[in-house]
């Protein structure tokens, strides 16, 4: 299995792994569907903020990271212009910090460039509960006020817990509370595509 993003759907599939298996339901993406979903993205974000003036995206660790650099460097090659790209750690910010243990690993945050005023891409792998993007915003604060922010996702599985949902998604998929999506990039795991997975108990 692969290591966890911060993602509610993740972690469930760790820490259900030790009582039942996980077994592959089938293939979602490949990497030539991820790229040219992410090319999408890359017109939807200039189209929506009209260029890329004051614009920044974040990813938000660990998935969202190789796709937000990605993501700044598609766009880049459109517009002809810089981008700046952040990474966000949540841990500190989970609603279920209480259930990660007494040390839990916190990576390191590197925004790199001023948010204020800024509009910001959260960029993030899957958007679940909406736990995640919640905190990501909780933990983008901490570093100022962006103009605006706005959330993309590869993935969009849906059951909300939240009112979050995403300006820019790469493809919606319809689970079921037993269904798991791993996204699984180069840049992490030596592989590329989206797989779906379903807990046996």
């Amino acid at each position: 299995m692969v290591e966890p993003a911060y993602d509610a759907a993740f972690m469930a599939s760790k820490s259900i792994g030790r009582q039942s298996s996980v077994r592959e339901k089938g293939q979602l993406m490949s990497a030539s569907e991820i790229e040219r979903t992410l090319v999408r993205l890359a017109h939807e974000i200039i189209e929506k903020n009209n260029g890329i003036s004051d614009l920044g995206l974040v990813g938000v660790r660990r998935r969202g990271v190789p796709l937000a650099q990605r993501l700044a460097g598609i766009v880049q090659r459109i517009e002809k212009g810089p981008v700046p790209v952040g990474t966000l750690d949540i841990t500190l910010y989970r609603d279920d910090l209480s259930t990660l243990g007494p040390k839990p690993v916190v990576q390191k945050t590197e925004m790199g460039f001023p948010i204020v005023g800024k509009n910001i891409i959260l960029v993030d792998d899957v958007l679940y509960t909406g736990r995640t993007a919640r905190a990501a915003l909780d933990a983008l604060f901490q570093y100022g006020r962006p103009r605006r922010v706005q959330l993309c996702v590869l993935i969009d599985r849906g059951h909300r817990e939240l009112p979050i949902e995403a300006t820019y998604i790469g493809r919606t998929v319809q689970t079921t509370s037993k269904e798991i999506i791993e996204v699984r990039l180069r840049e992490v795991d030596n592989v590329e595509k989206v797989m779906l997975m379903e807990r046996e108990s």
